[in-house]
């Protein structure tokens, strides 16, 4: 009698989380559905490449920067990591939305909404965008894993027909039904406090959202100069965009050089950076950097080496040097050059 009111309690669980499997199911499946049915967003250097997205992630990531950046600069591996995530993502939304293998699925949600917290859970320009998708990722994937599918689900019709697998131990653990766990009380309140713990501290790491100044990263474009050094009759320096908005670059409308005593040695503007040669820009990573129409565009995350010929400018020796960017919202990066 116990167990059967144990199954009625968790069939009625489960019938009151339909809502959250249903959207959150669809919030994953429809990722698969944007880039491969109604848009093919899998075609390298084409616009609108998901590496590009992924490449964005990575100026900020939280533990998994390290993985970011090894496909971010081995392409090929990138690609196939794309193709998996985008199968996994269709795989866990389609049978979360059915109900199949519930608990098994609800992993699978609360394994990406812990990627997506991780990688991106630092962008957002108008609001916590990406941060508030991960942490309710975790929170939704942990409480359908508690709760299972109820009525309308796969789960539930195949243990309302006896299937013999749906008696099983490892069914109760992997799709619905009641869990073969005695005291459920006291690890649902030490996961929900880890996962609430979870929330507090990436909120205030991302974004100082529970004490001190609050930031957001994805308002203004931050660019790094490092490197810089004159060589062989050459500027060369790296940059790196690390902050601003996700969806458009940095347009570069400004490089120039001044001496100690602030004398211009060459000012490169908008027009010229527009024609930028190629040829000098060694991008690193998937999303490059590249000449524009009126500017040179530095996307989220794009890191490249650029090389300026020197050769028709008057360098003085013993003299020290400083290199400026200036970004068309007014905002300068400048950085002291090594000879």
């Amino acid at each position: 009698m116990k167990n059967i009111h144990s199954n009625q309690s968790y069939n009625l669980a489960g019938l009151f989380t339909l809502s959250i499997r249903l959207v959150i199911g669809w919030t994953y499946f429809s990722a698969f559905w944007r880039r491969l049915v109604l848009e093919n967003k899998l075609i390298q250097d084409e616009a609108g490449y998901i590496g590009e997205k992924f490449n964005h992630f990575l100026p900020n990531a939280l533990g998994i920067k390290p993985i970011i950046e090894y496909l971010v600069t081995n392409p090929e591996a990138l690609w196939w990591s794309m193709v998996s995530f985008t199968i996994i993502e269709a795989i866990v939304g389609l049978l979360i939305m059915l109900g199949f293998f519930t608990r098994l699925m609800s992993i699978g949600v609360f394994s990406l909404a812990m990627g997506i917290l991780l990688g991106s859970g630092w962008i957002g320009t108008t609001c916590l965008d990406e941060w508030q998708i991960g942490v309710l990722g975790i929170a939704c994937g942990f409480t359908l894993f508690l709760s299972g599918s109820g009525s309308y689900s796969l789960d539930n019709y195949f243990m309302n027909k006896n299937y013999a697998f749906t008696k099983t131990k490892w069914f109760s653990w992997l799709g619905s039904g009641s869990l073969p766990i005695a005291n459920l009380k006291p690890v649902v309140l030490v996961i929900s406090l880890l996962i609430f713990s979870l929330t507090l501290y990436t909120n205030q790491y991302f974004h100082g959202g529970v004490f001190g100044k609050l930031h957001n990263k994805s308002v203004k474009p931050k660019v790094e100069i490092s490197h810089a050094t004159i060589k062989n009759e050459a500027l060369q320096f790296q940059i790196y965009r690390t902050e601003g908005v996700d969806v458009y670059g940095s347009f570069l409308i400004g490089i120039q050089l001044k001496n100690e005593q602030g004398e211009i040695i060459f000012d490169l503007k908008g027009e010229d950076l527009a024609k930028f040669s190629k040829k000098d820009i060694a991008n690193i990573y998937v999303t490059k950097v590249k000449p524009g129409k009126h500017s040179l565009i530095i996307p989220l995350g794009a890191k490249a080496i650029l090389n300026i010929d020197l050769k028709n400018y008057q360098l003085l020796k013993g003299t020290n040097y400083t290199l400026t960017l200036t970004d068309i919202s007014g905002t300068e990066w400048t950085s002291k050059v090594a000879k």
